[in-house]
Order: C-alpha cells, then structure tokens, then sequence
C-alpha cells in the first residue's frame, strides 16, 4: 500500500515538474520570439532605408546619364551639320571644274575637228606627191635597167655577193688576229702550267699486255702441266678462267685472260705448283685458292698505296678495292692505276697554278677510269660504269661531272673538270705512254686524211707525227689566206665529231703561191 502511495507520488511529482518546464519553457520562447520579430522588423526598417537612398542615388545617376547622352547627341549633330555643310561646298566647287572642263573639251574639240580637216588635206597632197615619186623611180628604174642591160634582181645578187666576199674576208681577218693573240697568251700561260706539272710528275711508264709468261726449270714440266690426257691444264684453265698456251717456246708457258685479275692469279698459282712439284687437280685447287687470296690482299695494298700516295683519304673501301685492282688493267699498254695516280698528281699540280680546287681535281683526277676495273664484268662504257660507281659510294656531284666528263661523254661546266680532262689527255698521250696496234694506227693515218681530203680546195694531205698532226696543202686559185683559218676550224671539227684518238691532233693548213717565169 506505501509502495503504491510513493509510486503515486512519484507520478504526481513528475507530472508536476513536466507542467512546471513546459509552462518556463513556453515562455522563453515566446521572449525569444519576441526578440526576434523586433530584430527583423529593425532590419527590415534598415533595408527600407537603404533602398529608398538607393533608388535616390540610381535615379540621379541616370538622370546625369541622359542629360549627358543628350548633351553627345547635340555635338555630334553639331558636327554633322558642318561636315554636310563642307562637303555641300566641296560638291559645287567640283560641279564648277567639271563646267570649266567641259567648256575646255568642247574648245578642244572644236581645234581638233580643224586640224584633222588640214591633215586630211595635207594627206592627200602627200599620197599624190608619192604616187608622183614612185612614177620617176619606176623611170629612173627602167633607164638604170636598159643603161646596164641588167634586171634589177640581177643587180642585187652582185652586190650581196661583193658585200658577202667583203664581210667574209673581213670576219676571217679579225678571227685571225683575235685568236693569234690570244692564242699568243694562251700558249705561254699554258705551257708554263703544263711543263710544270710534267716537270713535277715524270712517272715511268712500263708498256703490258694481255699475256703473261712463267719461266719453267726445264721443257719435262710443260709435261707434268699438261697432265695424264691433259686432266691438270684443263683444271687449271677451269680453275682460273684464262687459257694456258704450250708450245715449242723453250723453258716457258704462256698465260692468255683478257681479265687481269685472273691472269695474275693463273700466273702465281702456276709458279708455285711449279715449286712445290706435287701437280694433281686437287692441289691446283688448292693453289688456285691460295694465290686468289695472294692477289685479293696485293689488290687491296695496291688500292690503299694509290690512296697513300695521292693524299686522297675518306674514299670507300669498295672504291679502293676498285682501285687496287686497276693495277692488273691496262689500256694501248699503259697499266691504269699508275695513270690514275698521274692524272691524279697532274690536276692537283694545274688547279694549283689555276687558283682551282686542288682536292677535287686530285680525287677526281684517281677516280676518273675507276670503271675499267669492272668493264669486263659490266654493261656499258667505263665512263658511265665509273659515275655509277661513284654515286653508288656517296662520291660528290662535283667528283661524278668530273668522271662524266674526261671523255666528253658530257660537256664540261666547271673548271676542275677541264682540268681533269687535260691531265688524262697529257698523262695519255706522252711519248711512250701508250701503244696500239699497227693496224688501228694506219687506220687512223687513213682516216685522218680522208677527213682532209673531203673538203673542197685541198690539194693534198699528210697525217704526221704518228698521227698527231695533219698538214693539208690546198690551191691557193680555191682558198684565198683568210679561208685557211676557216678551213682549219671545220677540219679540227669533223676530226672530233667522227674520230676517237688519245691526247689531240693539230691541223695545219698551207697555201703556197708560185710565180714562175724563164729568162731567155
């Protein structure tokens, strides 16, 4: 019962002290409320105030903006109104010149229309003066014609054919003098440079050919070369690619190849089965092996000695291989790599003296017969094989022209290929130097005066100085002094259209006149 009592009273209490919060917390917020709507309606008085001074202050602002709006406008119509006025005098200013133009025009016009009616007047006076004129020069015409009983066409032939005679005669004369003095200063510069670097490069020259001959101990080893039925010459020959010739010459055995290489490879594969003794198929092999090794390694010594001696180094080495094996070609005799390094050394020498590129002419001048070391193998002229050859190894442009143009295979366009030419032409045609063979050479003789003898005047002919020189007589009643020049000059020309020849070929022309008379 007490417990139930407490409990009740516990509950009362409670329910109390709830009423008593809710009652104080209602009304603190009610205060709080009350704070807060003064405080909004305070701001809201605030932002009444601020607003009415705003919309005060916008309000001024745009009225100071349309006054000054209008303000602008006024000035610009002010100026409007000036630049109308301006241009309104501008306009009647322009009227009042074109008025006076006209005016002016039309006074003009007036003057014209007068001078055309005198020029046409005076045009017609003109026309009847002419007609008149042409009426007498017809006359005088007639009468010249049956005065001189010759037409006036024919009158005309003679005298384009004196002043033709004339102005050939006189042209020959002055191409005379002309080139016999520059020829005088020409010939002196010349042969200063071309006896200087003769002088300086006077390389020996050692005539070869397409054979080789190998001494034997004794005429029992042609025997043991031939072989049983002749199985070790034909292996050699297979081996090798050249021909092997035994015949009744004593103690020697001739090797025949147009390719070098191969001939010098037979030879020193020969020599040394000749000193070992033991020749059988299988040792030939060997052998052949052995001296094809030998003579790879003397091509290339060959080729980097060029190199060494010439000063021409950063050249490919497949170009100096090129190079060594030049020393086993020959052309009319004269081995090519030893008149590669003189071309080489002779143009280095004469761009010297030139003010030239001495570098250039001297790679060029190694360079230049670089594809007679493969023409046997190749299609085509050294020429063109060596500019393949050249671009193929990163050779210069300069270098290729070069190489293209020592036989005039293209034309020369700079100095240094010039050059190059002249050595080639030097180193080739010194005495010695090359040799052909008797039936080229009369060949050439022939031909050389059967040029001569196909123009008109020449009397006779003689190819001298081992075809280096043609002298033609001619009649002197033909060809008069003058002509001989010309003469010359279209004889030197049909040479180098029709013919191939070393070096060059002078053409001398004479004219003799005879008075004979007897005294009695």
């Amino acid at each position: 019962m007490n417990i139930i009592l407490a409990i009740v009273l516990i509950v009362v209490a409670l329910a109390a002290g709830a009423c008593a919060g809710f009652l104080y917390r209602q009304s603190v917020t009610e205060k709080k409320i009350g704070r807060t709507e003064e405080y909004a309606n305070t701001l809201l008085q605030e932002a009444t105030h601020k607003a009415e001074e705003k919309k005060k202050e916008l309000i001024l602002e745009a009225r100071e903006e349309v006054q000054n709006a209008r303000d602008e406008v006024q000035r610009m119509r002010t100026e409007l109104d000036k630049e109308i006025k301006d241009r309104r005098s501008e306009v009647s200013k322009q009227e009042r010149r074109v008025s006076q133009r006209e005016e002016t025009l039309d006074k003009k016009l007036d003057n014209l229309e007068a001078r055309e009616e005198s020029l046409n007047a005076k045009y017609k006076e003109a026309e009847r003066i002419e007609a008149d004129a042409q009426r007498l020069h017809d006359q005088q015409q007639d009468e010249l014609q049956r005065i001189s009983n010759m037409t006036m066409e024919e009158a005309k032939d003679i005298l384009i054919n004196r002043v033709q005679k004339d102005a050939y005669r006189d042209a020959a004369v002055m191409v005379r003098d002309i080139e016999s003095h520059a020829r005088e200063e020409a010939d002196k510069k010349a042969r200063n440079i071309i006896s200087l670097a003769i002088q300086r490069c006077a390389a020996d020259q050692v005539a070869e050919t397409t054979v080789s001959v190998v001494a034997l101990p004794n005429d029992d080893m042609k025997g043991r070369i031939i072989g049983r039925e002749g199985r070790n010459i034909r292996s050699l020959e297979t081996a090798t690619g050249v021909d092997l010739i035994i015949d009744d010459t004593p103690e020697a055995v001739i090797i025949s190849g147009f390719d070098p290489v191969r001939r010098e490879v037979a030879r020193i594969a020969l020599e040394k089965l000749i000193m070992d003794g033991r020749i059988h198929p299988a040792r030939i092999e060997e052998m052949v092996e052995k001296a094809r090794k030998e003579v790879d390694n003397q091509i290339r010594e060959a080729g980097e000695q060029a190199i060494f001696e010439t000063n021409m180094h950063g050249i490919h080495h497949e170009l100096v291989k090129l190079l060594g094996r030049m020393r086993y070609r020959t052309s009319y005799g004269q081995n090519v790599l030893q008149h590669s390094i003189e071309v080489s050394h002779l143009a280095g020498i004469m761009a010297a003296e030139l003010g030239a590129d001495v570098t250039l002419c001297k790679r060029a001048g190694l360079l230049h017969d670089i594809g007679k070391s493969i023409d046997h193998e190749v299609e085509g002229t050294h020429v063109t094989i060596g500019a393949d050859l050249a671009r193929k190894y990163h050779e210069s442009e300069a270098v290729i022209h070069c190489i293209m143009a020592h036989h005039n295979d293209v034309e020369p366009t700079t100095v240094e290929a010039v050059l190059v030419q002249a050595a080639d032409a030097i180193s080739a045609a010194r005495p010695g130097a090359r040799r052909e063979s008797i039936e080229n050479y009369i060949k050439r003789l022939e031909k050389l005066e059967e040029i001569a003898n196909s123009f008109d005047g020449v009397e006779k002919s003689f190819a001298i100085q081992s075809g280096r020189e043609v002298r033609i007589m001619v009649k002197p009643d033909d060809i008069n002094d003058a002509g001989t020049l010309i003469l010359a000059k279209d004889v030197a020309k049909k040479i180098e259209s029709e013919m191939e020849y070393p070096g060059q070929i002078k053409v001398s022309v004479i004219r003799e006149t005879r008075s004979v008379e007897f005294a009695k």
